[in-house]
């Protein structure tokens, strides 16, 4: 099974791409590989290709991976030493559950912008109620 590739270039996080996700998501100790890094360079280009379009949602996708994966880890002690595995993992429980209310709410608005967009139908309307069957009764 081939390694994946472990890379941060900080000058590069105003570009949409792996380095900005890595720095939105704090995932930037790439010196340890997999021992210091939660996610490899492939997996995500892998998100941000599912969403090419919303970048929220390839961010979501993202912590969703990193909230199941380390929802197990425990915290340690090695000798002095703590380890608060939970912690981290919290942190990106509450990321991920800020973002999915942004996404949510703002897949059920109405785009109104530009000319030409397509704009969903609202859901309610006017006279939505009456039965056109019953005639005037």
């Amino acid at each position: 099974m081939a390694k994946g590739a472990y890379t941060y270039d900080p000058a590069k996080i105003g570009e949409p791409g792996k380095d900005r996700m890595r720095f939105e998501l704090g995932d930037t100790m790439v010196e340890g590989l997999s021992d210091t890094t939660a996610l490899t360079d492939e997996e995500i280009q892998a998100a941000i290709g599912a969403y090419p379009k919303s970048w929220k949602r390839a961010k979501l996708l993202l912590l969703e991976s990193l909230c199941r994966r380390f929802a197990y880890e425990v915290d340690t002690k090695t000798g002095p030493l703590w380890l608060y595995m939970q912690e981290r993992a919290k942190l990106w429980r509450a990321d991920y559950d800020k973002l999915k209310k942004e996404v949510s709410a703002q897949s059920c608005g109405i785009l109104r912008s530009g000319a030409g967009t397509h704009q969903k139908p609202p859901y309610f309307y006017t006279g939505m109620q009456q039965n056109e069957r019953a005639g005037g009764r």
